[in-house]
Formats: structure tokens, sequence, C-alpha cells
């Protein structure tokens, strides 16, 4: 044909008899493991732990997406998979160093101040539900006994399965009287005891010991004096049994002045060391709420409970 020029095909050869693509080698850049990054990249990142593979949700539910990274549906813990020594349901929270709990509003507390059952929403540190709690008593026991009212509270998972229950009996409130201070019994699962929550007596600041099934104390947990988050988060130091560095902590956090004042939906934080026992994770879980109705719940018109004094 008029007007062809003859090409050579690709590949094209080189100088040497060495095959070469018909433009200009790569030089360097994204996924080059011999030089260096390209200008802008973060050369500090940590990656951090491992993500984590699966998480707990309904058997059979599809993935659903929403406006919330709790509405994505993750896979469940394959059944295969067995962990020696960890209660049935909380073999999720050996991979995990954050809870995050969310009291839910009650429409008919809010508005007439009659006391309903507490109800919460467990989470993890990415906002996705793994448990759910509620408390469990009768309706004279709540609204008489306030605060310092008796309850079952029952902790389910995904799939609606029991694995954790609370028990907290009715104690005195008042640190002159330390024969019967506030303690509160977690099951894992419901019917076997795998510690205690119980408060120490002390003149001024809110102490707690958390305790194994023996009710020998393994870690201590101690608040703020004046345990009133006005504009700001209220924090509950872990410790080891003889005190020492903080390994952890429980904090009640600033939900905002609207919800403070008119409502008593509380959010709290637990942060614990990840190679934590599972099971004292759980009593952490009941730590956090026996504080929050100790110190942060209120009951028709009357205040939160700030201090040991009160």
């Amino acid at each position: 044909m008029s007007g062809y020029t003859h090409q050579a095909p690709y590949p094209m050869t080189h100088q040497g008899g060495q095959s070469v693509a018909p433009y200009p080698a790569f030089q360097g850049g994204y996924g080059d493991p011999v030089q260096p990054p390209a200008p802008g990249f973060n050369m500090n990142y940590n990656q951090g732990p491992p993500p984590v593979m699966f998480q707990p949700a309904p058997m059979g539910a599809s993935p659903s997406y929403g406006d919330s990274p709790a509405a994505i549906s993750h896979a469940p813990v394959p059944a295969a998979i067995v962990h020696v020594g960890v209660p049935p349901g909380l073999e999720y929270l050996t991979q995990i160093d954050q809870i995050l709990i969310h009291q839910k509003v009650e429409l008919l507390e809010a508005f007439i101040g009659f006391e309903t059952n507490n109800q919460y929403e467990i989470k993890n540190s990415l906002g996705q539900k793994i448990y759910k709690a509620k408390e469990k008593n009768d309706c004279c026991t709540r609204n008489c006994c306030g605060s310092l009212r008796s309850f079952d509270m029952k902790i389910k998972d995904n799939n609606d399965r029991e694995v954790i229950r609370l028990i907290r009996p009715f104690r005195c409130v008042s640190c002159w009287c330390p024969c019967c201070l506030q303690e509160m019994e977690v099951q894992a699962p419901p019917g076997t005891t795998v510690g205690f929550v119980k408060q120490d007596w002390h003149p001024f600041l809110p102490r707690f010991s958390i305790q194994g099934p023996n009710k020998e104390t393994l870690m201590k947990l101690e608040g703020p004096c004046f345990a009133c988050n006005c504009c700001g988060d209220v924090n509950f130091e872990l410790r080891g049994k003889d005190g020492g560095q903080p390994v952890g902590r429980i904090s009640k956090q600033w939900s905002g002045l609207l919800k403070e004042i008119f409502t008593d939906t509380d959010n709290f934080g637990i942060q614990f060391p990840l190679d934590l026992d599972v099971k004292m994770k759980a009593v952490l879980l009941g730590a956090c709420f026996l504080i929050d109705f100790m110190f942060f719940e209120k009951v028709g018109e009357a205040n939160q409970r700030s201090s040991v004094f009160s």
C-alpha cells in the first residue's frame, strides 16, 4: 500500500539484542521496593494491629448498607474456631481492647419522667454493634429505689443469645456505712460466675475492686472525688491490684448539653489491655454499668449522684 512505512514489531529490539517496550522504562515510584516513596507519603504511618477479620452478626444475615458503620453486617465467626477457656459468645472480646456503650433514649422517660428499664447498645471502636443490654426488674423497684435499685441485666449478642448476666443486689449508698457497699456479680455464661465488682470503702474517692470468681482482687478501679462531667469526660482509672501506672480506664463521655440536662442517656468508653483475660473484660463491662447507676443515673427530677457522699 502506498504511503505505508514499515516499523519494527512490538517489542522492539534494543542495542545488544535485548527486547524492550516501545516506551520509556518505568523509573521508580509506587510499587518499586528499591525507590523511596513519592513526596507527601507519610513515612511515620503506623499500620497498627491487624484488622479484625470477623464481626459478629446474626447468622444468615445478608450485607446491608446504611448511613452509619453500624448498618454494615459482617460475616459471623466461623463455628470451626474454638477458643479454649473463653465463655461462649465472648470470642469477639479476645480481638479488641476498647468498647463503646451507648444508652438508648426512652421517650416515655424523657417526657414524663417515668423510670423505665435502661437499655444499652455495646459497640466496637468502629461503632458496630456487638452486644445489647437490658435491665430487668419491676416498676415499683425502679421508681421507688431510684439509682440504688437492684436488677438483673441480660447482655445478648447479635444472634439474640444471652452471653453475660449482671446481678446487682440492693445496697447502701453512703460511704459512712462500709458494711453494705455496692457490688455486682458477673456471670458468663448465665449461671457461671466469672467475677465480681465490689466498692471499696474510702472517705471521698470512688474505688472498686475487680475480683475473680472466688472474690480474689485482681485489679483496682479509682475515680475522681467529684464524678460530674461538666463539658468533659470523667475517667475511672484501671490499675493493677497493687496500684502503679494505669493499664486501662472507664470513661463517662460528654454527650452534649441538652442530653446531659434533659435525659440520663449516657455514653461510656472502656479501654483495657488487648491480652487481658476475656472474663475480666466481661467484669469490667459490669463495672461500667455499676458506675453508671451509682453516679450518673437520674430518676424523675432527681439530680445525678456526683460523689460518694451523696
